[in-house]
């Protein structure tokens, strides 16, 4: 028998083992709480489909091939594990060895194996060691970054989707708009929402009738009000929000927020740069576009000085941060024009 021919009997004769029946799995990079759900769920899984295997916990930063070789093995108490594995890209070469040796055997015979399920944050530290699994049979799945808006609201989407309800576009616009930059925030806010209210599909109104509380919705609605020319309002919505235990320096980052969102929707405007150099959520560099008219650059630059100065203020015993932010507000909405 000659080599090629050989080698394509041996090829033959290896498992192939599906995604869903792999003993081995790789949760590998992207968003930080989208990977320990993914994580989660597999493990869930894993603990349904074999609820007398034991469930194991190592961290590979610190674990060595002793501590996996016990782990995998048969105990007293199951003949199988379910052993979780998170910093994989933290394994010494003595336990990766380790770990590529289960994988392959486990891939042979996976009906007798315990389940292995890794966690790696990303990036290119431990990735030989990621390929080395593939390769060896591991199930590998890549987990999405979540950094462009559109990916963030097909997230808000899915949140809904899962508890067998629907959310209003712009209810999803806003919850992005605020919570955006925090996953983990934003889908306990869906679950929350969920929990508490029926309405399906859930609205703008209830959506922002629940973020009072927070101290950056709160600063929207300040700014707002100020933006539209209602200072009186603004003022008395941002003594209420003090006197009820918000931060001042919370409101001024909300501000300051509004502003610089301002700022981009009139440079992208103006041509200076484009909406995809802006780095803004597309909703909301247009609704700052409708407020751009009756603004000038001196203008603006005027009420980002004062909200600086309202910062020293909160910043500084002594200072009268409410003063400030109140200063801040009459002229944001004049527009930034003095007399």
């Amino acid at each position: 028998m000659t080599r090629l021919s050989t080698d394509a009997a041996r090829l033959n004769t290896m498992p192939k083992t599906s995604a869903a029946n792999t003993p081995f799995h790789i949760v590998f990079g992207g968003d930080a709480y989208l990977n320990e759900q993914m994580v989660r769920d597999q493990c869930s899984a894993a603990q349904r489909r074999y609820p007398d295997a034991e469930l194991i916990e190592l961290d590979a930063a610190g674990a060595d091939h002793y501590a996996f070789d016990e782990a995998v093995s048969p105990s007293l108490l199951s003949d199988r594990a379910i052993v979780k594995i998170v910093n994989l890209q933290g394994a010494d070469e003595g336990l990766g060895d380790a770990m590529v040796d289960y994988c392959r055997q486990s891939c042979r015979n996976p009906a007798d194996s315990s389940i292995v399920i890794c966690q790696h944050e990303g990036g290119v530290k431990g990735k030989r060691l990621v390929d080395r699994l593939t390769k060896a049979g591991a199930d590998k799945q890549v987990v999405p970054d979540l950094k462009k808006a559109d990916a963030k609201l097909n997230f808000v989407m899915q949140c809904f989707e899962r508890r067998n309800r629907r959310v209003e576009p712009m209810a999803a616009q806003q919850l992005v708009a605020v919570l955006g930059e925090k996953t983990g925030e934003l889908a306990a806010m869906v679950s929350q929402l969920c929990f508490d209210f029926d309405d399906d599909p859930m609205g703008l109104d209830r959506v922002n009738q629940y973020l009072t509380s927070n101290p950056q919705v709160t600063g929207f609605s300040v700014a707002d009000q100020a933006m539209a020319g209602r200072s009186a309002d603004a003022i008395i919505a941002m003594r209420s929000a003090v006197e009820q235990g918000i931060d001042p320096i919370a409101l001024i980052g909300a501000l300051a927020m509004k502003l610089r969102t301002l700022a981009k929707a009139s440079a992208v405007q103006a041509g200076t740069i484009s909406q995809a150099e802006a780095k803004t959520n597309p909703w909301v560099l247009k609704n700052a576009t409708r407020q751009l008219p009756g603004w000038t650059s001196a203008g603006l630059g005027r009420c980002i000085q004062m909200l600086a100065w309202a910062d020293e203020q909160s910043k500084t015993n002594g200072g009268d941060p409410v003063y400030a932010l109140e200063r801040s507000i009459e002229l944001i909405s004049q527009k930034g024009r003095i007399g």
